[in-house]
């Protein structure tokens, strides 16, 4: 069972991180860690497992991930044409493509250059794997933990309600993004009335773009009162221009009002971990809860979210991938 000794102190330490803050990227990086630890313990043990059990550990560990990586790269090749279709033409809606294809191309070129006993071309060939597998370990760690933060509910009584601001249709309207978390919001001020505790204000933040009629916020505030919420229960926050000041500018209104508030903050389930980093960063108290999204719309978007994410840690991230490029480099240099 020594094997699986990493395991289990990555999975204390990300316990304890939790247990601090369930707001940190380093989070994510342990739960990857001890998933990753256990799946090499697990192949340590599968010469001293009984039959069948021996066969499902290589299932579970090889063959799966195997054919999963297949199976996503087909499925995001897919999902990009329809965002392309549904979306229209925009770098960000190719993201999920660019991926899939990415996969494939991948191991065709490891399939088709390396192993030919051309030491240089083997060595380029290992260290972009590299690359690309250290890339691929923090997505899925983001991935999973973004999952199981996605899994955070309310509980006890909150001071406030806020609910992050997209752009409007046509400068004015609220868009089916936008009124996800106009509605998640609204069932958890109607919670938390039925509840019998303390009435929380919806704290809508957003402002006036340049093509815009009126700030998200108003728009917001008017798609909720429309749908019968108190006009005296929304306030408006419409000076920000981004998720930062969304949640900064509402961080300084609720703190005004009250240094010991309590509040969540309302957006869309593919952004709630990265706006839950934000909120850290920034100061709010408070977790951040995810609405529903539309199913095509989610690989795109989560995958530009990880992007920004990884770019947030670009100075750790960089110096890891310059150390891989440079050991790569030398190691080639030496093969020649």
């Amino acid at each position: 069972m020594l094997a699986f000794l990493p395991a289990a102190l990555f999975f204390v330490l990300f316990c304890v991180s939790v247990r601090e803050d369930r707001r940190r990227f380093r989070n994510a990086v342990l739960l990857g860690l001890t998933l990753m630890c256990g799946s090499i313990g697990l192949l340590f043990q599968i010469p001293e497992l009984p039959s069948p059990l021996d066969a499902i550990a290589v299932l579970v560990v090889l063959v799966v991930p195997t054919l999963g990586t297949l199976v996503l790269g087909g499925y995001l090749i897919r999902n990009g044409l329809t965002m392309l279709r549904k979306e229209g033409r925009s770098p960000t809606n190719m993201l999920s493509m660019a991926a899939g294809l990415g996969i494939f191309a991948l191991i065709a070129l490891v399939l088709g250059v390396a192993g030919r006993g051309n030491r240089v071309v083997d060595t380029m060939v290992a260290g972009l794997v590299m690359l690309v597998g250290y890339v691929s370990f923090l997505f899925l760690c983001f991935l999973a933990y973004a999952f199981l933060y996605g899994r955070i509910t309310v509980r006890g009584d909150v001071d406030y309600v806020v609910m992050l601001g997209s752009g409007l249709i046509c400068g004015e309207r609220v868009p089916p993004l936008l009124a996800s978390r106009l509605e998640k919001g609204r069932q958890i001020h109607a919670a938390q009335v039925a509840r019998g505790g303390r009435t929380p204000l919806l704290l809508v933040s957003g402002g006036q773009g340049s093509d815009e009629k009126l700030s998200e916020a108003r728009a917001m505030a008017d798609w909720l009162i429309a749908r019968g919420v108190p006009q005296e229960h929304v306030r408006l926050e419409d000076r920000s221009t981004t998720t930062r000041e969304n949640l900064a500018f509402s961080r300084t209104i609720m703190a005004d009002a009250d240094p010991g508030y309590r509040c969540v903050v309302v957006t869309n389930n593919f952004h709630a971990f990265r706006a839950a980093m934000m909120a850290r960063a920034v100061g709010v108290n408070g977790q951040v809860l995810g609405s529903p999204t539309a199913t095509y719309y989610w690989p795109s978007a989560t995958l530009r979210e990880f992007v920004a994410v990884f770019w947030e840690h670009r100075a750790v991230n960089l110096s890891i991938c310059a150390a891989i490029t440079a050991v790569t480099t030398l190691a080639a240099v030496a093969a020649a």
